[in-house]
């Protein structure tokens, strides 16, 4: 009997598991999750996201870092249904507007998957902790030539 228990226990949590982990369609509405403003720390200051509710094929957010009660950057990111796929985009800006990009350039994150809990592109991913809290994890290239990945932790 505390065999059958034990395995019983294994078979629900393995369903669990891969419910939980199962790949979703890539549609806005499977990450409608990550609307709202989102508040963290990184980089020594404060940070600031803010995503709007999917419309239009996209979904938009700006970006700031606060350090020392001064903005350091912004960003505007969107997320585009594109070829039965998202991509994530953006553009980064100094604190006075001017692009770091050129004028037809963006940075670019293809889509690698989607689950319950976790949107995964090409050097970004967002993690869902809870309805009010997410983990967002960025590749960031430095001046060596070596990745880095960086974590924002946010709360709403």
């Amino acid at each position: 009997m505390k065999k059958i228990i034990t395995l019983l226990i294994f078979v629900i949590g393995l369903n669990s598991f891969s419910q939980e982990n199962k790949p979703l369609e890539p549609k806005l509405e499977n990450i409608a999750w990550i609307v709202g403003t989102w508040h963290g720390e990184a980089f020594g200051g404060i940070t600031e996201e803010i995503w709007s509710e999917p419309s239009g094929g996209s979904m938009m957010a700006t970006f700031k870092l606060i350090v020392d009660e001064k903005v350091q950057f912004y960003e505007i990111e969107v997320i585009r249904e594109i070829e039965d796929s998202l991509i994530l985009q953006l553009k980064h800006f100094d604190s006075d507007l001017k692009g770091w990009e050129t004028k037809n350039e963006t940075v670019n994150f293809p889509l690698k998957e989607i689950t319950e809990n976790k949107v995964v592109f090409e050097g970004m991913t967002f993690e869902k902790v809870s309805s009010d809290e997410m983990n967002v994890y960025v590749d960031i290239e430095n001046e060596t030539g070596s990745v880095e990945t960086v974590k924002f932790n946010y709360k709403k």
